[in-house]
Order: structure tokens, then sequence, then C-alpha cells
């Protein structure tokens, strides 16, 4: 299956904290909700988007009185200049929701939500996970009368993907990793594996993380199949 499982945690938004989930696609436009349970109005109020990164926490979002990153405010992070942008409507709603557009999996992370002046402050907490996940690629790079070496590669996929061979009845076929490299958090893996019958093979790519498998398939004739036996 081709299609791409997207998880979105709902998340249930209490004072002072609400955690929780959201799952995109690399390239495509995330939502990070972020919500006062009192639903007063915040078009007066401040309050600030971070994300949490090794023990730095970078600026995303800053809201102060109806001024924000790159219309009054400054210090934005690089990483989101231009990319980011708040619900202006639903101010006076205490909705403090933001929109990160063409997500990359850099993006990945922890990223909170404050209201530093209100009393008490409050914190909202939430994951976002960007995905990509490439169809892994098959060749023959080897082939004889009687067998056949099978390699399956996937290259940019993350979070951290697992490949297998697998028969045309899902059987698991033994594979050696050839090939582990990241970049970027992005995960490049080859894997090989020897056949000895003709018939249909499935390189499978799993994603344990984000319940999302995809797989490609190739076909073998062993033309001595048989003969040797």
């Amino acid at each position: 299956m081709k299609e791409l499982l997207f998880l979105c945690l709902l998340l249930q938004i209490t004072p002072g904290r609400a955690e929780g989930g959201v799952v995109v696609k690399e390239d495509s436009d995330a939502v990070l909700p972020c919500s006062l349970s009192t639903k007063e109005n915040i078009e007066t109020k401040l309050f600030d988007w971070k994300k949490d990164e090794n023990k730095d926490r970078k600026e995303v979002f800053m809201y102060d009185g109806g001024d924000y990153y790159a219309h009054g405010l400054s210090g934005q992070d690089k990483q989101f200049e231009g990319r980011v942008s708040h619900f202006n409507d639903e101010l006076k709603n205490g909705n403090a929701s933001i929109k990160i557009r063409k997500t990359k999996v850099a993006d990945s992370g922890v990223y909170t939500c404050e209201f530093p002046h209100l009393q008490p402050p409050q914190k909202f907490t939430i994951e976002l996970v960007v995905v990509a996940s490439p169809e892994p690629y098959t060749r023959t790079l080897h082939q004889t009368q009687d067998r056949a070496l099978l390699q399956c590669e996937v290259r940019g996929a993350s979070p951290e993907p697992k490949l297998e061979w697998q028969d045309s009845s899902g059987k698991l076929l033994h594979a050696e990793e050839t090939q582990r490299s990241i970049t970027g958090g992005k995960y490049d893996l080859t894997i090989q594996t020897n056949v000895t019958k003709s018939g249909e093979y499935h390189c499978v790519l799993k994603q344990e993380g984000i319940h999302h498998n995809i797989s490609a398939k190739t076909f073998v004739f062993i033309s001595g199949e048989g003969f040797f036996y």
C-alpha cells in the first residue's frame, strides 16, 4: 500500500499544559493547535511558540498585542522565517494555533506554546513529526542459472526505516544490510538477499513509529531451477 498513513493524536487541552502529536508528510503544511480552555480573547495578549532542540530553544512564532514576527517583531529563527502564520480571526476565541508551511524533516520536534503574562502563566506542549517515506527501489545485481542476488535500497527516509525482503507468501528472507547512513535526519539504507527459486519477491519498508509500510516488488526467473536436485 503506497498511501501514507497519517497519525494525528487529539490533544486534551487543559489549563497549563496540553500533550499530543501531529504527523505530516514532508512538504505539506502542519497546524499546531494551542487554545485556552477559557476561550479568553487573546487579541491584546502575548503568546510565544518555541521549538526545543537539544539544549537550545528556537523562536518559531511570537504574537504580542497585534505585532508578530515579520510584522513589528524581530527575533524569529531563520529556519521558520516566512513559513509560520497564526489564525487572526480565532484570537478572540483564545486560539493561538499556528500553521507551518512546507514542512521539512528538520522541523520535527517538541514545540511549546506559552502565555507568560497570564495569571498563572500557561504552557502547552505538542510534538511534530515530519515524515519522508520514499518508495524502495529494487534491482538484480547478479544472476546465474541457479540463483540471483537481489538488492533493495531506500534514500532519504524519516523516521528511521527498516527494510526486509519477503517472498510472495510474505515469508521473511535472510538479508544482509550493506549500507546505513543518516544525513539531516534522513536515512539511506541498502539490503541484499540471495534467492534460488523463480517467483515474485517483495522489498518492504517499515516505519513502525508511524505505522507505515510501503513495498516494491520484482520477479525472478531461475532458468536452471529443478535441474540440480
